[in-house]
């Protein structure tokens, strides 16, 4: 024993469980490393690298002569807690109702301005670290450079030579330590001088501390827009702390301090930079000047149980904490079975991007998928605040649309892939923002609810039925009612877009009773009271309806649509990310919702782009979801980009544009149900594969519905073997392929394999 070497061997993920016979995805996959790559520094925060660790994130610039780190903290927003309840509500809503049922739809919709609240709060920023590097810089090798985000391991490094010496830089972001951490090397002893230092838009001041530290204290604004005075009307914001952390080879080098706020490094070999931050905050419903948080001293603890790691034993930990999560899909796409996956060598993945059109390479689809797990891993850990609009990453006091969680699609769509993608522990935070927002809702809904899972489900469901009223024609109705940022031509030639049980609000209603009736039974409470109401009120919801032209109808009413080709697509929503359209219940729904599709055309932005592909999945329509796979692919110049609709940017962020991060989240999703679509008992494999473009294949760890995890192979097309397990309960499952309907029992803790005749060939336990 004492003669060996001891090797650190990881726990198996969902991806290693099974193998097939068919090995050649196996094989190429080693030459398509998923990286994003560029060969120039960044020229705009577009250009510059995420890492993240679901709470502190960073755009890696990359620059030689002056390197910058954006950072960002996830609970810096504008403002306070408050009581929003409007206590002129119900009366408003009143007449908002009483308008809508006398058919005065434009003047419903002006009058329904006075049920919302017009000054939202906006996600802020935490600062920068720069780092300015001697005048040697200036001339370093152009064609040497790289700079590269791993999605394997979750780093970035640039690398760079200056005359003949090498020069490396590697950052990550560490959730179990929950660091940024930076190391500067270069080849040859005693090379790397450089200035180090932090700043910040925000309000707040640096200063150094001790040796090695230099310390940013600051704060949010009270109020997003605060007066322009002193006075008592600008409460105390959220306050924050970032503590940088420098470290220096020992036994050569110098570090001198400068004015107190800035670090000289002078001749070392290494240096590692570690930077640590928290704020005030203390949950959506403690004011900040309430709060008991330290953020300076959370800093000091964090920094100080960090001490006992070395700069590799912190990077081993980051690795085995991500790639637990990462490692459990993988997914190899190839045009041929005899042709190579070619080597990408030094192209930059935007000029792969450009030349998408043309040569369709199927490992970019296969890089921007596994992207779009690798940023929900990155911004979205439990624990931590939601996803928001651009996830954690954000460099402006004012961004575009306040990068708030927007609740008409977008905060769903950047959780999607959370489930299909095998990332079920990154959607705690939503669940943990629904059961905030529903305690402030239950003051104005009367209904006060505990928190997680079924209570919140049960929670919900109590408000809905609270909020239908009985209407036209015996139907439970919803009033007033929108579908969201569309606008309809009212029957008096007005311009409305409040009126009454909009085909989204029902197909969500839908979606809600059919998924606490089916919570119930699993959990034996299916004689509760509240299920036999929702029974009783499930049979008067307004049916999904087909217009006269055939399209699916977005309002009750078919009322004259002045943008046919508007970006939303809300009234499909029964079709996805719902389930009460499906081409095997609702053929003729199926048809509308294809011609629904086709009205609305392939243009808009980048997450109407990826909606559309997973809608086109759910309609095993497979050439139409590729073509909305391939209109992504479009590289957006961002000194242009109001000339875009849609596309990506070099850094493959999705664009609308500006950046909004559920693009690539939708776009994960739509990939999974190209793959693989399942409901509690049916399992479709292969449901919408583009067979011309990606003949061949293999995709393992998927999940399915129950808990069911799912691998597939396929060859010219056609499926040739597929592996089920399941850790969860047992279940049976009907397997769905071509037309050909299998059914079997998934035993817990075995894995089975499927030849392409689909016959059970093999069984073994799980280990």
């Amino acid at each position: 024993m004492e003669d060996c070497e001891w090797v650190l061997v990881k726990e198996p993920t969902d991806r290693d469980i099974w193998n097939p016979s068919l090995k050649y995805g196996e094989e190429s996959s080693s030459l398509r490393p998923l990286e994003i790559r560029f060969n120039e520094a960044a020229k705009h925060w577009t250009d510059a690298l995420p890492i993240g660790n679901g709470r502190l994130g960073a755009m890696v610039w990359g620059g030689v002569s002056s390197e910058i780190l954006n950072l960002n903290e996830d609970t810096l927003w504008t403002g306070t807690p408050g009581d929003y309840t409007n206590p002129e509500a119900p009366k408003s809503l009143a007449e908002v109702r009483k308008l809508v049922d006398n058919g005065q739809y434009a003047e419903a919709t002006e009058a329904a301005v006075q049920l919302t609240d017009n000054s939202p709060d906006v996600y802020q920023l935490l600062g920068d670290i720069k780092l300015e590097f001697d005048d040697s810089h200036g001339t370093f090798q152009e064609e040497k450079y790289e700079r590269v985000l791993d999605l394997d391991t979750a780093t970035v490094k640039v690398n760079y030579s200056v005359g003949d010496v090498e020069f490396a830089r590697e950052y990550f972001a560490s959730n179990p330590d929950q660091v940024i951490a930076a190391k500067v090397s270069a080849n040859r002893p005693g090379c790397l001088t450089f200035t180090l230092s932090m700043d910040s838009k925000m309000h707040h001041h640096t200063y150094v501390s001790g040796n090695n530290q230099i310390i940013m204290e600051g704060s949010c604004p009270g109020k997003r827009k605060p007066p322009k005075v002193d006075t008592n009307d600008n409460p105390k914001g959220i306050q924050f702390t970032a503590i940088l952390d420098l470290q220096i080879s020992g036994g050569s080098g110098n570090l001198q301090v400068l004015d107190n706020r800035r670090f000289r490094v002078e001749h070392c070999d290494w240096a590692i930079i570690l930077l640590v931050a928290s704020s005030s905050f203390n949950g959506p419903f403690i004011k900040p000047v309430d709060s008991k948080r330290d953020p300076k001293s959370e800093c000091s603890s964090m920094l100080n149980s960090i001490k006992k790691f070395s700069y590799s034993e912190l990077y081993a930990r980051h690795l085995d904490d991500y790639q637990k999560l990462f490692h459990r899909v993988s997914l190899q796409l190839s045009k041929s079975s005899d042709s190579d996956a070619k080597e990408s060598g030094r192209v930059s993945t935007a000029d792969r991007v450009k030349s998408f059109k043309t040569d369709e390479d199927p490992s970019l689809v296969e890089l921007l998928f596994q992207y779009g797990r690798y940023l929900l891993i990155a911004c979205s850990r439990p624990g931590t605040q939601p996803a928001n609009l651009q996830g954690i990453w954000n460099y402006m006091l004012e961004p575009p649309w306040d990068c708030a969680p927007h609740l008409n699609i977008n905060l769903q769509m950047n959780y999607w892939p959370a489930l299909s993608c095998n990332l079920k522990e990154c959607q705690e935070p939503l669940f943990d923002y629904t059961t905030s927002l529903s305690l402030c809702g239950c003051k104005t809904a009367k209904a006060f609810l505990a928190n997680k899972t079924y209570p919140l489900l049960e929670g919900c469901t109590s408000f809905l039925l609270d909020w239908l009223i009985e209407g036209r024609g015996g139907h439970l109705e919803t009033n007033p009612s929108t579908s969201p940022e569309h606008a309809f031509i009212a029957p008096d030639g007005k311009a409305a877009s409040v009126s009454y049980s909009s085909t989204m609000d029902m197909s969500t209603i839908k979606e809600v009773f059919s998924d606490i009736v089916s919570a119930a039974e699993v959990l034996g409470k299916s004689d509760d009271d509240l299920i036999k109401r929702v029974l009783k009120a499930q049979p008067h919801l307004c049916s999904t309806r087909i217009a006269r032209d055939g399209s699916i109808m977005e309002w009750a009413q078919d009322f004259e649509d002045p943008e046919i080709h508007h970006r939303h697509v809300s009234h499909l929503f029964g079709l996805f990310p719902g389930h009460t359209i499906s081409v095997r219940g609702t053929p003729a729904l199926c048809k509308a919702a294809d011609y629904t599709l086709y009205k609305r055309g392939e243009e808009g932005p980048g997450w109407s782009t990826t909606w559309k592909a997973a809608l086109w999945a759910r309609l095993h329509e497979s050439e139409h979801a590729y073509r909305m796979v391939k209109h992504l692919f479009d590289l957006v110049d961002p000194d242009h980009e109001a000339n875009f609709e849609g596309g990506l940017y070099s850094n493959l962020f999705t664009a609308h544009p500006p950046f909004q991060i559920d693009a690539n989240f939708g776009f994960s999703a739509a990939v999974a149900e190209m793959l693989v679509q399942s409901t509690m008992r049916d399992l479709y494999l292969l449901p919408a594969l583009p067979r011309d473009k990606w003949p061949n294949g293999c995709v393992k760890g998927l999940k399915a519905r129950g808990g069911v995890t799912v691998s597939i192979c396929w060859n010219e097309g056609n499926l040739h073997e597929f592996g089920l397990w399941s850790n969860g309960q047992t279940s049976t499952k009907r397997l769905h392929y071509r037309g050909r309907t299998v059914a079997t029992k998934i035993l817990t803790g075995k894995v089975y394999t499927f030849n392409k005749q689909l016959n059970c060939v093999k069984t073994y336990a799980l280990f």
